[in-house]
Parts: structure tokens; sequence; C-alpha cells
């Protein structure tokens, strides 16, 4: 077990967060979108995860693998897809505006601010964690090397 796997699966953390924070900042900058590219009123995204399988190193490691027997318990994490909420978005009257159907409603985004914020939060939280992570393998990297002194 390489001492860097840590720092790998807690960067893979860190990147995955990065791009769900950068999809959350987009719902919230699209809130009152109603005409979009591709016709209709913006749908809110979101990022889909995976785990992250590592490719066995040896021999022994594949046939570990082959008959079930997991080694490492953390391989880290990777974003799979960037998935579009199918739900429709609230139905507003306002005969008047230029994206108005032939009854006098508008398609809103499906997205909900405050559950927006929400999970801005809470992907912060992780990007933390993952950093806390990054710098305590660091510090036992570090004192490791010290003991040698």
């Amino acid at each position: 077990m390489s001492m860097f796997l840590g720092i790998d699966t807690a960067a893979s953390g860190l990147t995955a967060e990065r791009l769900r924070m950068d999809v959350i900042s987009n719902n919230i900058a699209n809130a009152n979108t109603t005409r979009t590219e591709r016709g209709g009123a913006y749908h809110r995204r979101y990022v889909v995860f995976s785990p992250r399988e590592r490719q066995p190193q040896s021999f022994e490691q594949t046939l570990m693998r082959a008959v079930g027997v997991r080694q490492n318990t953390g391989e880290g994490v990777r974003a799979v897809a960037i998935a579009e909420d199918p739900q429709q978005g609230p139905l507003v009257y306002d005969p008047g505006h230029p994206d108005a159907n032939a009854e006098g409603y508008v398609e809103k985004p499906n997205v909900n601010i405050v559950a927006e914020m929400v999970d801005m939060i809470t992907a912060q939280r992780a990007y933390e964690a993952g950093t806390t992570t990054i710098n305590a393998a660091k510090a036992m990297a570090s004192k490791a090397l010290e003991i040698g002194k």
C-alpha cells in the first residue's frame, strides 16, 4: 500500500466536489432563465458520482480481486456524468411574457435556491474535509521523515 493512497483518494474527492460546486453555481445563475438554446426553461443539473476503481498493480492483487478480496477500502470517486433533472418547473401565469404558451403560462426553471445553497454548503464541507485529509497525510509523512534524524 502506497503512502500516497490517502492523498490520491482525497484529491479525487476534491476534484469531484469542485465540479459539483461549479454545477450548483450554474444552477443558481440560471434560476430565472426561461429560454435556453434548446428551447424551454432551464432545468437544474446535478453531478453523478461513481467509486473510482484502481487498476491492480501486481498478479497477486489481480488474484485477490478475482476472488473478491478488497485490499483498499478507499480508492476515490469520479464524476461519471452531469445529468439534467427532468422534472417540470412551476408554471406562472404571465400572458405578456415572450415565452408564454398559448394559455399565457410561462414555465420557470425547476431550481430551488434554498436546496441549491444547502447542496453548496455540503459540497464546501466535503471539500474542506478533503483538504484536511491531505494536510494530515502531509504532516504524517513529514513526521515520518523526522524519525531518522
